[in-house]
This record gives structure tokens, sequence and C-alpha cells, in this order.
């Protein structure tokens, strides 16, 4: 038996079977369902005040739509035995069985075009709600961690190599303000999302005197769409958040690497926890720290939603196209993916165990204090690029004689430039490198206990 459409008035035969189960939508727009009902409910209390509903007539809608929200909370697979096309037709289908014809006067002066958009900007809103939560926690961690650890000290690098030494803690605000960074993105993202398209009806708005304003009140949406047309065919909001979201990945991601490097033999800085890592069926020695892999590989999921959109949306012309139906699959799955990595990422940090003798060990050796050596000289008038130039070849001597700057012996400096004294050895000594980068936003122990305060207020820590 052919299903029945909304729309099939105009339609002399059956849909294909192949074209049905290609256009519909249900198998995954049904993640929408407690927002349609939410958007019905709001849009039956805006027609009563339009005067198509009278008070009795909302009220037997809104039990309808309310016992077929309880219904769905109690028994969420129960949508699966459906047939409908998408989820609104659904709960038309469902609440017409239970109020008869007023399920379809329900739709008098409203289109799925801005039914749907409403209740996907309703959906991603809770989300974007969700997401900071979630976001906040990860951010107490690694303050946390960074205060727990605020005296260790980790070689830096550039290009992969050893540069200067900083505090561990220095390197995890680091990647903490990446994240608030990403905060405020989801932030601005959620300001996008809070509109109200309803009342748009197909492209044109409505003929009915639906009052749009107190829709939106009652949705809680911030404003009111301007333009009918672009309320229906805008999916900005939407590509907001990909962004965010890819944008979260690539930084979880580059934690991730980082942590992969350290938690390895070669570096052994630190070690990650039996429960967020694997074995191998072949090498019983293996630890593998595949949470960590998972994460990375995720950010090129969510990059691949991103681009899809934005290559569905590049040629649409005005208004609604079929098209839009492709905004949510990519969405719903970047939606997991963001909540599940960084609620992985957290688990990962509070399970992790630090290895600050090994890091300490590390950054004394490769010459992380050759920087320290130029300034000195510098310090004593030696033009830096002079200094730069020399200290180089200094340490290409210690490279040759395998020994740090600090075994030299002050002959030795001396043969390169009399300017060397007894003090410089001062000057080499790890804690001493670190604690001389006073200026904001550098790695000396008292200025990265204000930057910890700082990164505290910023995320708020109280009642954690």
């Amino acid at each position: 038996m052919a299903k029945k459409k909304l729309w099939g008035g105009r339609f002399s035969s059956d849909q294909d079977p192949l074209f049905a189960d290609f256009n519909d939508s249900l198998r995954f727009d049904r993640e929408l369902l407690e927002v349609d009902i939410q958007g019905s409910l709001a849009y039956a209390r805006g027609l009563e005040r339009a005067g198509v509903f009278r008070r009795e007539e909302r009220r037997q809608v809104e039990q309808g739509l309310k016992s077929i929200l309880k219904e769905q909370r109690k028994n969420p697979r129960l949508i699966e035995r459906s047939q409908a096309e998408d989820v609104h037709t659904y709960v038309e289908e469902v609440l017409a069985k239970r109020v008869g014809s007023l399920a379809l006067k329900l739709h008098t002066g409203r289109s799925r075009n801005d039914q749907v958009v409403t209740d996907l900007r309703l959906h991603l809103r809770n989300t974007e709600d969700r997401l900071e939560v979630e976001l906040n926690g990860l951010l107490y961690t690694m303050a946390q961690l960074a205060d727990q650890h605020s005296a260790a000290v980790l070689p830096g690098y550039t290009h992969l190599q050893r540069a200067q030494p900083v505090l561990f803690a220095h390197y995890l605000i680091a990647f903490g303000e990446m994240i608030l960074r990403d905060r405020e993105r989801l932030r601005q993202a959620r300001v996008r999302t809070n509109i109200c398209p309803l009342g748009s009806g197909a492209l044109s708005g409505t003929a009915y005197d639906i009052d749009r304003e107190a829709l939106a009140r009652d949705l809680e949406f911030d404003a009111v769409s301007d333009n009918s047309m672009d309320a229906v065919s805008d999916r900005d909001f939407v590509l907001d958040f990909l962004f965010f979201a890819s944008t979260l990945l690539m930084h979880l991601s580059r934690l991730a690497e980082d942590l992969i490097l350290f938690s390895s033999a070669e570096f052994g800085f630190v070690q990650m926890d039996d429960s967020v890592a694997s074995g191998s069926s072949l090498m019983p020695q293996k630890k593998n720290p595949d949470a960590l892999e998972l994460i990375r590989a995720k950010a090129g999921r969510v990059y691949g939603h991103l681009l899809s959109l934005l290559t569905a949306l590049k040629g649409l012309p005005m208004t609604y196209n079929k098209d839009l139906q492709e905004d949510k699959e990519g969405l719903f799955d970047s939606i997991r993916t963001a909540e599940s990595c960084v609620r992985m990422t957290r688990r990962v940090l509070e399970t992790m165990r630090i290895c600050p003798e090994r890091m300490r060990e590390a950054s004394e050796t490769g010459y992380l204090n050759a920087t320290e050596l130029a300034d000195y000289l510098a310090a004593k008038g030696l033009p830096f690029r002079k200094a730069h130039h020399l200290v180089g070849r200094l340490v290409l001597r210690a490279l040759e004689l395998n020994l740090p700057l600090e075994k030299l012996s002050l002959a030795q400096y001396r043969s390169f430039s009399p300017l060397f004294s007894k003090d410089v050895y001062n000057c080499l000594q790890l804690d001493r490198v670190v604690a001389r980068r006073k200026v904001r936003g550098g790695t000396a122990p008292a200025t990265v206990r204000r930057a910890l305060k700082r990164f505290q207020r910023k995320i708020g820590t109280a009642d954690r």
C-alpha cells in the first residue's frame, strides 16, 4: 500500500518505492521529534492567538502532542515502525489518530520549510548549551592538571626539535587558551542560531495573523528573522556550528598528537592509563593510545561534513530546495563526534600520569639553554646577531666534545670570547632559564601562576 503524502493531491500516481526510500528522511530526522513537538505546541498557541484555533481546540491539540512525546520517551523505538516520509509527517499522522482533523488544522499557515528550520535551530541550540558545559569540564580539568604540576619543566619544541624549556603548566594553558576560543566561537554560533524563523511559511510569509514575536518568546528565541525567504533557506547557523566543531577537533587533535608522542618510550613524559588504552593481538608488551588516535582521526570526519554542506549550499537558487535535507546527517554526526571527543580528551587528562623527572631530564639535554647564552653575551654588549653566531659555534664545539654547555670549562668559553666570566654558569641553570621569561605570556613560574589564575577566572572553577 502506497504511503500517504502531505502533498499528494496534485499527483495521479504513486511514488516509485526506490525514490521514496531515496527521498524520505525519517530514518535520521526523527532525532528532531522532541523539538518538532515543542515547535508545534508553540505554533498551536500562536494559532489560538490568531483566532484560527478556539481555546478548546488548542487544548486538545496540546494534549495530543504531549501524549506523543510521553509515549516516545517511554519507547524511543516506537517511531521506527512508521512509514512516514519525515518526522513532521509522523507527528501529524499520530496526532490525527488522537485529535482528528485538528491535526490537519495545526498546519494552517505553516510550511515544512519554516517548520524544519525551526526544529533544527531548537535542536542545535540545545546542543550548543550542552557542549558548553562539556567544554567547561575539559577546561577545568586542564586548569587542575596545570595547578597540580606547576613546577614541572618540559622541553618546548619547534619543528619537533627541542627548543627552549617551559613549564608543563604553561604548555597546558596554551591548549586551554585554544579551547577558550572554541567556547567563544560556540557562544557566537549560538547567538546566530537563536533566531526564530517560524511564521515565514514556505517562502513568502503567512496570510494569517500570526504574532511571530510571541512565537519567538514562547520558544525562547532571542529574535525573529526579518526576511521570510532568507529564513527558510538559511543554513549559515549550521555552518557556524560545523566550523566551530572543526576548529575544536583540530585543537583536540593537536593535543592528542602531542600526547601520543609524549607517551611513547622515546619521550616518556606521560603515561596513558590502562583504562583509555588497548593492547596488541600479537605483541604482548604493547599499550596503544587508541583513545588519542581516534580523536586525531575524527577531526577529518567533521571537516568532511563542513565541506559537504558548503558544497551543497554553494549553487542553490532561492529559496528552499531539497538539497537542504543534506544539512542534517552531517550535523548530527558532528554533534556526536564533538561531544564524544571532548569527553574522551577530558578522561585521558584525568587519568594520565605525568613524569616530571623524565621531562626535566630531557630539558637538561639538547642545548635548550643556548639562547640564554646568546642573551648573556648581548647583555655584555655584543650585538645579538653576533652573539647568536658565536653561541652556534660553541654548541658545535660542545657537540664535538659530547658535553653540555654547562660542562665546558671557563677557558674553553674564553677561547671564543673574552666576555665570558664565571657568572656564565649561573645563566645556564635550567630553573634560571625558565624563571627569566617574566614577560606576560611567558613561562616564568610567577608569570604562569598569574596566568593560571586568569585562566581559572575565565572558565569559572566554582562548584566543580
